[in-house]
């Protein structure tokens, strides 16, 4: 397989234009290289990654990184990591924070683009969005997932949002960064080699 190809399946999806009748500006954000070994999934992109184009540049993304145990650097690295949402393009607000990333995003463009990143070792799944699309099985919730995440592991790491929003969650659940943060940084070191 041609790293052209997945280059040209990149430049299709941002150009994607699916959601237009419903929010005001698409703009895919995606990174992702054949060679990487680390697929970040997470829900849509917030008013500010809309406005950079760059994932997970915000608070949320700061959390992420310093849960990985990377640098902004190696973070933004595409031949080892790979960044795809749920929802390519910003869905626009709701009443209580951003609304749910697009419906039309995951079904018409995910299959594709993962069949040409060969090389995943480790998928983060982060937030309900993702979970409720890869890893559902007979968790109701975000919480009881989280709880089972060594059901998951190593293939998949199951992860709340790290958005400021969810400190009551990471306070309640202070196993959380005791037991599981520990682990996805050992694993993202040795997938990395760093």
């Amino acid at each position: 397989m041609l790293a052209s190809d997945l280059d040209t399946l990149l430049d299709q999806v941002r150009a994607c234009q699916l959601c237009k009748a419903h929010i005001p500006e698409p703009r895919p954000v995606l990174r992702a290289c054949q060679s990487a070994k680390v697929l970040v999934i997470g829900q849509a992109p917030g008013t500010k990654v809309h406005a950079s184009g760059i994932p997970w540049d915000d608070a949320s993304g700061r959390r992420l990184r310093r849960w990985m145990g990377v640098t902004d650097a190696e973070f933004y690295d595409t031949s080892h990591i790979a960044i795809v949402p749920m929802g390519l393009c910003y869905p626009g607000k709701g009443k209580s924070g951003d609304l749910p990333p697009r419906p039309e995003c995951a079904p018409a463009w995910h299959a594709e683009v993962f069949k040409r990143l060969p090389n995943i070792e480790c998928t983060l799944l982060i937030g309900q969005y993702a979970q409720n699309y890869y890893a559902a099985g007979n968790h109701k919730t975000l919480t009881s997932r989280v709880t089972d995440w060594q059901k998951f592991a190593p293939s998949r790491v199951v992860l709340p949002h790290p958005s400021p929003r969810n400190e009551l969650w990471l306070r309640k659940n202070p196993w959380f960064e005791r037991e599981v943060v520990p682990y996805l940084q050992s694993t993202i070191r040795a997938l990395l080699c760093v």
